[in-house]
This record gives C-alpha cells, sequence and structure tokens, in this order.
C-alpha cells in the first residue's frame, strides 16, 4: 500500500510548534506529509511565532524558527492527500480571506477525509462554512466566529482539549498535540501498536525548542507515558528553552522559546522503571554534563541495554559519561571533538538530518533529523504505526 499523503496549510506567523510536531510526528510514523503556504515555492520559508500564556490577559508573541516549505501551493492536487491540517498561530487570519484556501478547505471536507485544525486553524474552517453543524473547539478566543459560522461550540475545559465529530478533529492549543495526532492518525486509518512504553526526557534550561517539545509530544501520541525531568527541577515547573535556528551567520542564532512544563520530580524518578532515555540539545547539555547525578543516569540507561537517543549537542552528556568508547555516533558537528575524544566512531551528518542506530543508541545532529530520530527509537522500542 502507498504510504498515506498529508497536507500541511502554513503561513507566516503559524504557531512554531503547531506547525513543526505534526508535520515531523507524522513523517517519523511513516506519512508523507507536504507542507505548502500561498503564494509560496517549495524551498522557501514562513516565519512563526512562539505564542503562550505567561499570566497576561493574553498569550505573549516572540519570533520563532524559519519554517522551511517542501512542496508549491498551486501544484498541489488535492484529491492526492488523505488529510489536512491547518496549524493556528495568526496565519489562519488573513489566509481565511484567501480564495484558494477557502475552496481547498471546501474540498477535504465535501471529500470525506479526515481534517484537523487547531487552536485559530478554525477561523479557516469558518470561512469555508465547513464547521457548520458540526461539534467544534478551539482557543476560547476564536468561539465567536465559530458560533456565528453555525458550529457547535465545545468549551475546551483546558488547553489540551481536543474534540472529534466524525472526519473533523479540532483542539484548543498545543498541549493537546497528543490527542489531536493521535485522533487524525485514526482518522487516516491507522493502528498504533506496543506503546506501552515509559520513557524519560532529560531536560535543563535552555534545551533546543524543537528538540524536547517536538519527540515529546510524539512519543505521547503514540500512547507511550513519557516524564520529562530536570535536575534541581519538580513536576509543574518549567524550564525555558532556546530557538537555534541559520539565519546567514557562521553559527546558530538563538532566540527564546517556548516554556516547557516538567512532568515528574527530578529526585523522586526511578530510572528502572523506564525503557529509554531521550536527550534533548540545545544549551543544556553543556551544563547538565557536569552533574554526576546525570552521569549516573546515563550510565544506567547505557549498562541496561535500554535504548538511549540523544540528538544535536546532547551528545555532550554521553562523552562526558564515557559511554561512547567504540560506539558510532554522530552530533551536531560543533560537538565532533567531545565525540571523537571520548572514542566513538564519528558518523558525518550528511545531510544534517541524517541520523543512526549503534545498538541501542540512537543519534542525530539537529532538529532537522526528527523524522528519523523518532523512527529510529520506534523501532527499539518496538513500536509501529500501520495503515
Amino acid at each position: 500500500m502507498a504510504p498515506k499523503r498529508v497536507l500541511l496549510l502554513c503561513g507566516d506567523f503559524m504557531e512554531d510548534y503547531e506547525v513543526m510536531v505534526p508535520f515531523q510526528a507524522l513523517q517519523a510514523y511513516g506519512l508523507t506529509v507536504d507542507a505548502v503556504c500561498p503564494g509560496k515555492k517549495a524551498g522557501d520559508v514562513c516565519r512563526t511565532a512562539v505564542h503562550q500564556l505567561s499570566g497576561y490577559q493574553t498569550y505573549s508573541e516572540t519570533r520563532g524558527h524559519n519554517f522551511a516549505l517542501n512542496a508549491t501551493f498551486d501544484d498541489i492536487d488535492a484529491t492526492s492527500y488523505d488529510g489536512l491540517v491547518l496549524p493556528g498561530g495568526r496565519a489562519p487570519e488573513y489566509l481565511a480571506h484567501i480564495p484558494g484556501v477557502v475552496e481547498l478547505v471546501t474540498k477535504f471536507a465535501g471529500s470525506g477525509k479526515a481534517l484537523a485544525s487547531i487552536c485559530h486553524g478554525q477561523l479557516i474552517l469558518a470561512a469555508a462554512g465547513v464547521a457548520k453543524g458540526r461539534k467544534c473547539t478551539a482557543f476560547p478566543a476564536v468561539r465567536p466566529t465559530l458560533i456565528a459560522s453555525g458550529a457547535h461550540w465545545v468549551e475546551p475545559d483546558t488547553n489540551s482539549a481536543t474534540v472529534v465529530d466524525g472526519n473533523l478533529i479540532t483542539a484548543a492549543t498545543y498541549e493537546g498535540h497528543p490527542e489531536f495526532i493521535r485522533h487524525f492518525v485514526k482518522a487516516l486509518g491507522g493502528n498504533i501498536s506496543g506503546s506501552d512504553k515509559k520513557i524519560l526526557f532529560l531536560c535543563g534550561d535552555y534545551m533546543e525548542d524543537y528538540e524536547v517539545m517536538v519527540p515529546f509530544q510524539s512519543l505521547q501520541a503514540l500512547g507511550c507515558h513519557v516524564d520529562a525531568v530536570c535536575p534541581k527541577k519538580k513536576a509543574g515547573e518549567t524550564c525555558p528553552t532556546a530557538i537555534h535556528d541559520f539565519e546567514g551567520d557562521q553559527t546558530y542564532s538563538e532566540k527564546p522559546g517556548h516554556d516547557f512544563a516538567l512532568t515528574a520530580t527530578y529526585g523522586d524518578v526511578d530510572a528502572s522503571s523506564y525503557d529509554a532515555l531521550v536527550i534533548p540539545g540545545g544549551r543544556a547539555p553543556e551544563y547538565l554534563a557536569l552533574d554526576e547525578s546525570v552521569i549516573a543516569l546515563v550510565k544506567h540507561f547505557t549498562e541496561s541495554k535500554k535504548p538511549v537517543a540523544s540528538i544535536c549537542h546532547g551528545q555532550q552528556i554521553l562523552a562526558a559519561a564515557d559511554v561512547l568508547k567504540g560506539r558510532k555516533c554522530t552530533a551536531f558537528p560543533a560537538v565532533k571533538l567531545n565525540v571523537v575524544l571520548a572514542g566513538a566512531t564519528w558518523l558525518e551528518p550528511d545531510p544534517i538530518s541524517r541520523c543512526f542506530t549503534d545498538g541501542n543508541l540512537v543519534t542525530g545532529a539537529a532538529w532537522p533529523g526528527h523524522p528519523e530520530f523518532i523512527s529510529q527509537l520506534m523501532v527499539l522500542l518496538g513500536i509501529e504505526v500501520s495503515f
């Protein structure tokens, strides 16, 4: 059977997580995902926005990553796709006024194909007239528009609320991605097996924004129990993240990312109860590598032969823990020195999305490699998505 094909409708200042998490998660599960934007071509970028509730009357906004499109809007044939995803953010405000966008969404809705929309994406559903008579949720500020369009409004009791009405899947915010994506996979005819796994994420201040949230929510969407911990922090506390991107400078730029909420208390963790360890990159590994409790945690997983998946600068922790000797390993190229001096065989990440598995160890170079990174970890864990 040919792989399922999904279309992702993008625009400038769509929410950063709400485009990248479903884009990379669905690819990791084996789907083909095309990201398009009206007026833009494959290879062009859309700027994204980081939206979060920070104690003010509405969400704050800062600049996110630059998201690269991989298809051209004017060239797509809607009939060749099995599903459509509408990210939120500010993009839907203007996309909802573009006739070609309205026509596209109307076609998907009329065909009965899976249609998933999150946060402010439901503005486009309202403009296309496809929310009429349907149960629908969204970010609360979208409520008046949905009600005016004839939708049956479902008040989100939490920011992770998701509503399914036939082929239509709607969610309130990116906090609902796990359920949102899981329902979308099911609507596409997908079946998830082997997901009764418990996975630990080793977090720290200024870890890379995508490198924690994309694998975290991708694994949750599969039905895994995923805990995120940080030394000296408790469940419910947050870690600030960093957005690392390439914008024409000699090295990556850094901007503030989302605040990532921890789900468990570091001091209470029983490492033996987890099936795998994931180490995000960013700047956190520089200081986490100096923490003896972190070193002991990493050694536990490697000595127990449990899967360990580390990306980008995360390999600085592996090097400090002295668990790379004799292993094949990649990382962000600037970390090559750490990897080689730790006794590993360096694997060149060409392209930067390349990831490698050596026994129980999965390593990647940077967040563009998430689809490979997550899918290789899924193989080690025995998790499969079939259609």
